[in-house]
């Protein structure tokens, strides 16, 4: 058994001899019984990110390495939901359900599967392609925690539910998670849901690696500063992001010592972290190893 759930070591993709590259030099660890937030804009390279480690695509460059070894060989123990949902629309629930029974015959969990589906009054007679967005979503889930994987990989998972039908699926997600002991990284971009749920994160832009750690220890790697323009010294420190309005500056730094002239000074919140960085997408980046 592996203690690292991902690795990556120079991970990059390129679709096309000529086309840009959608991840580049990507360079990350991720322990397991971890449940790991994968954040960034549209086109950022997240969902190309989790294809990777699905082994659904090959690197251009660089490799990864799932659950210890090659992503193709630790794919029975992996579960993947995509962002597309792709189910088979003429099967019923029950059909597919029976499916991914037959297709996992050592480690199917039918009373997990049967409880995802059963929470969202779903028929079991009911085809696939008469159910809605959401409701594709519950079978979809069904058929990734049925798996009983190791390792869950999740693109934009909850995008097309509800507010109530979120919260209640996640928080299957986390009792499954608390129960085996599985490790799921999820991309999505409610930053609410991220903060109640996650522990670990990847912030991802322009296609490289831009944040990677316990989100408890990249918090407190950065510190929210206010203070008067004038007298507020940001010389030694790595500055994120820094406002003036009026004679008021506001800024988001890795303190590399007190700060002479600040104001008040505090832990940024998760969702000023994100929006700090994704806002100046030049500010140096931070992984797990140089947050220590």
């Amino acid at each position: 058994m592996s203690d690292t759930a991902i690795e990556a070591v120079g991970l990059g993709r390129r679709f096309g001899r000529r086309g840009g590259w959608a991840l580049r030099d990507c360079d990350f660890r991720l322990p397991t019984g971890r449940v790991c937030a994968v954040v960034g804009p549209n086109g950022a390279g997240k969902s190309t990110l989790l294809a990777l480690a699905a082994g659904l695509l090959p690197p251009t460059e660089g490799q990864v390495r799932v659950l210890g070894t090659a992503p193709a060989q630790a794919r029975p123990r992996v579960g993947f939901v995509a962002q597309d949902k792709p189910l088979y629309p003429q099967l019923t629930v029950a059909e597919t359900l029976r499916m991914g029974a037959d297709l996992n015959p050592e480690r199917w969990d039918q009373a997990v599967a049967g409880h995802v589906v059963t929470a969202g009054d779903l028929d079991p007679r009911s085809r696939v392609r008469s159910l809605s967005g959401g409701q594709r979503t519950r079978v979809a889930l069904a058929l990734a925690l049925g798996k009983r994987p190791e390792l869950l990989l999740l693109d934009e998972p909850m995008a097309d539910l509800d507010p109530l039908a979120r919260h209640e699926l996640m928080g299957t997600l986390m009792a499954e998670a608390a129960r085996c002991g599985t490790t799921i990284v999820m991309s999505s971009h409610v930053v609410a849901e991220l903060e109640d749920s996650c522990d670990h994160l990847l912030l991802v832009g322009g296609g490289r690696i831009r944040l990677a750690g316990e989100i408890d220890d990249l918090l407190a790697a950065h510190l929210r500063v206010t203070g008067p323009a004038d007298t507020t010294d940001l010389g030694p420190h790595t500055v994120v992001e820094s406002r003036v309005t009026g004679r008021q500056l506001t800024a988001l730094i890795r303190p590399a010592g007190p700060v002479p002239g600040a104001g008040r000074t505090a832990t940024p919140s998760l969702e000023e972290l994100l929006l700090a960085h994704l806002r100046n997408p030049a500010a140096p980046s931070l992984t797990e190893e140089r947050a220590a």
